[in-house]
């Protein structure tokens, strides 16, 4: 005797098996995922400057010419009130001739070692060569390097947007998108 499985038979009562206990815990105590709150702008902003304020390096990314993001840890100058954020450079790096072909970059700061959150500043770049702004920016360090007058150049990236996470500040990822509370700068 051979036994004939019916799979079509057999789905439909899972289905409706699977739909009913959708329906009844849907209605318990088991609705614990809520819509994200609406974002206080002030909160973000103050949020934001928490988190930069307190990290060293960030990760700029860059599109290369084959249209991949290319990463890489930089030292920014000390970001101001309006976000826009400053680098200096060597005028031939790759990311030079990235910001040139394709001046939409991110910025990514975080502290990962405490687990305080992270901001995200989607922007738009602009190499600067300008060796009067470049001598009143200078750091330090930079007086080692010889001839950095001519090696450096600057970047400047005006921020389009700002994603935040602070758990110190309640700025928590939406809990079913996971999307970040952002603002629009621009």
């Amino acid at each position: 005797m051979i036994f004939k499985f019916n799979s079509t038979a057999m789905k439909k009562p899972f289905i409706l098996i699977a739909i009913a206990l959708l329906v009844s815990v849907s209605g318990s105590g088991f609705s614990v995922l809520k819509a994200q709150s609406p974002v206080n702008r002030d909160t973000l902003i103050l949020a934001a400057h928490e988190i930069i304020n307190e990290t060293t390096y960030c990760g700029l990314v860059t599109i290369d010419s084959l249209g991949q993001p290319q990463i890489r840890t930089m030292n920014p100058f000390p970001v101001k009130e309006d976000f826009v954020i400053w680098f200096a450079t060597a005028r031939k790096s790759r990311k030079v001739r990235e910001i040139k072909n394709n001046p939409k970059v991110c910025v990514y700061f975080a502290d990962h070692i405490n687990a305080k959150g992270y901001v995200n500043i989607n922007g738009t770049a602009t190499v600067i060569d300008d060796k009067e702004l470049l001598v009143r920016m200078k750091r330090e360090y930079w007086n080692g390097i010889p001839g950095w007058q001519d090696i450096f150049v600057l970047i400047k990236i005006v921020p389009g947007s700002i994603e935040t996470i602070n758990y110190k500040h309640g700025l928590n990822n939406n809990p079913v998108t996971f999307k970040a509370p952002f603002i629009s700068v621009q």
